[in-house]
């Protein structure tokens, strides 16, 4: 079965480049940066896993501070050297004439409401428009926004002093009150008429109020909570309290009034999304006029918008693309290291997974370079543990499961299971080539002489909703999903799927509890990695998942556009610049 979807994976050599061809074609490096993102979602209950999108590409002069070490921050104030260009005028580069973007992803935007959403592909729009007190540079590192200094006062009580002469669209001006607003807007249902569904990554945080006579705010934990300025550099846009007060939650979910470098202009549901530059933009203004989005589900129809010039750069190339576009005279392939991973969970409370050995067989059974290098083109990195190498907890001591199909038949014989009839089920379509992938698993499975596998096609909002219930009986017992974590912390991503009482949970052990209570009220920095690296080598050694590879992504673009991709998905005009 394997060879089957192998072969085809390779069926169109003419136009194929795989990744380290593509490298040497085009002269350039493409770094791996490794990190965590989950796809877009359409609504719905799937909407929730989506574990977040790290704020709008703004202000990239910003200090690059060292908040993604997972440690309090509070050396964080010294991020206030970090806006280059507060006048607003020297982001042009100098030419009168217009320059205008039309940009295709894969998804139309759920809603305009920043705080009523999951979704990538949303945020992909409106955060063109609508900013965050803080935010991250292109290498994940914490920098300013609306606020220009942040600093630790006690371990449940984090400070933020607010930029001044900010402006929203509507010509009022920011204020403290706005961003303590829009942090309780997320955290507190009986704020702003919304029960908002990123509640939960801004975990621990429980209030924010204003500093009286200073423009600063205070955010308020319930306890120790060394994950305040993660959290906040990557989610939580900031609104208007009296714009949000004096709409109707459908003109919300209709409309935008931000601080960002791009107001709305127009918006057609389902259709597209149009900005022009605000000129009265606090810091400086990027180099295109006026931004379309638009949306096209079929790769086919994107790569054929991006050749025909119906639009200038498209996301989720398919690597069997790649080769093509980067041949155009017009046209070329840049590519990252996404902050996504693919994994397989297996429920630790069902035969034969609740054995340790079986799942570990399932990891010695697949070759998964194989799979990388012949399904995704080289597009791809094999992962060990739930955590990636430029996140705060990983591991650097574990390697990926070798490809050992003895050794796997052995741990089956070993576990008791042998004859094993199992699937595998999988969203159909949702992540880069995870139908192939996962019919390849299935079959290297199925090729063991104790085992028996097939893989079976799933609609993603019906999965998804077998996983977000809560009841761990409705989960399939073996299954195909992607998670993203734009904390860079690895306890983000192990607190949800392996500890007891969430919603997606499918594994449980006294160990891992342990280890996830004690760094999440560990204050000491290189005392909580230690626990974080701990967990991922439990993880790898109780084989909690079969860990598949970290995705990249893949992006065609037209010359007259210079932009380098982000680690964390985010597709915004304002990193773009006109090609000289």
């Amino acid at each position: 079965m394997y060879m089957v979807v192998l072969e085809n994976a390779m069926a169109e050599d003419s136009d194929n480049l795989n990744r380290r061809g593509f490298l040497q074609y085009a002269g350039a490096t493409g770094a791996a940066v490794t990190s965590f993102a989950l796809a877009g979602c359409s609504g719905g209950d799937e909407d929730d896993l989506e574990d977040g999108e790290d704020g709008e590409d703004g202000e990239d002069g910003g200090d690059t501070t060292d908040g993604e070490d997972g440690s309090d921050g509070s050396d964080g104030s010294d991020g206030s050297d970090g806006s280059d260009g507060e006048d607003g005028d020297d982001g042009e580069d100098g030419s009168d004439e217009p320059f205008e973007i039309t940009m295709t992803q894969r998804q139309d935007p759920t809603t305009l409401d920043p705080h009523d959403h999951r979704e990538t592909t949303t945020d992909n729009v409106i955060l063109h428009a609508y900013e965050g007190i803080l935010w991250r540079g292109p290498d994940g590192g914490i920098i300013e926004s609306l606020a220009t200094e942040w600093e630790q006062l006690a371990p449940d009580r984090h400070k933020f002093t607010i930029r001044e002469g900010v402006e929203f669209h509507d010509g009022t001006e920011l204020t403290p009150s706005d961003c303590a607003f829009s942090v309780r807007r997320v955290v507190d249902p009986d704020v702003g008429d919304l029960e908002s569904p990123q509640r939960d990554q801004l975990a621990g945080i429980v209030d924010a109020e204003v500093v009286e006579d200073e423009n600063a705010i205070i955010v308020h934990s319930d306890g120790t909570n060394p994950l305040v300025f993660q959290e906040i550099a990557s989610y939580c846009s900031v609104v208007s309290e009296e714009w949000i007060n004096n709409n109707a939650n459908e003109d919300i979910a209709t409309d935008i009034n931000g601080t960002g470098p791009y107001q709305l202009s127009e918006y057609t549901e389902g259709e597209s999304t149009l900005f022009e530059r605000f000129d009265n933009y606090w810091g400086e203004l990027p180099d295109a006029t006026q931004v379309e989005i638009i949306a096209a589900g079929e790769d086919s129809t994107r790569v054929g918008q991006l050749e025909s010039g119906e639009t200038d750069i498209v996301s989720a190339v398919p690597p069997a693309d790649a080769g093509r576009i980067e041949g155009s005279d017009d046209l070329y392939v840049a590519d990252e290291g996404s902050t996504r991973i693919l994994f397989l969970p297996m429920r630790y409370d069902v035969e034969p997974f609740s054995s340790v050995e079986f799942r570990q067989a399932m990891n010695y059974a697949i070759d998964l370079d194989q799979i990388i290098n012949e399904i995704l083109s080289g597009f791809g990195q094999p992962t060990a543990q739930p955590t990636l190498p430029s996140f705060f907890g990983h591991n650097p001591d574990l390697d990926p499961y070798p490809y050992d199909p003895e050794q796997a038949e052995q741990l089956v014989e070993n576990s008791g299971h042998a004859g094993a009839e199992i699937e595998i089920e999988y969203p159909a379509g949702r992540y880069l080539l995870n139908d192939e992938i996962v019919q390849a698993a299935a079959g290297f499975i199925d090729e063991l002489d104790n085992v028996s596998c097939e893989a079976v096609s799933r609609d993603f909002g019906t999965l998804a909703g077998e996983l977000l219930d809560g009841d761990i009986t409705t989960q399939p017992p073996f299954y195909n999903i992607g998670w993203g974590n734009t904390t860079f912390d690895a306890s983000q991503t192990m607190l949800p799927w392996l500890t007891e009482g969430t919603s997606q949970t499918h594994y449980v052990s006294d160990e891992m509890e342990q280890l996830m209570s004690d760094q999440a009220s560990e204050a000491d920095a290189d005392t909580r990695e230690q626990l974080l690296q701990d967990a991922n080598q439990l993880a790898h050694e109780d084989a909690v998942w079969v860990f598949l590879n970290q995705e990249f992504l893949v992006y065609g673009i037209n010359e007259r556009i210079d932009w380098e991709p982000r680690p964390d998905e985010f597709f915004l005009a304002q990193g773009m610049e006109r090609s000289e």
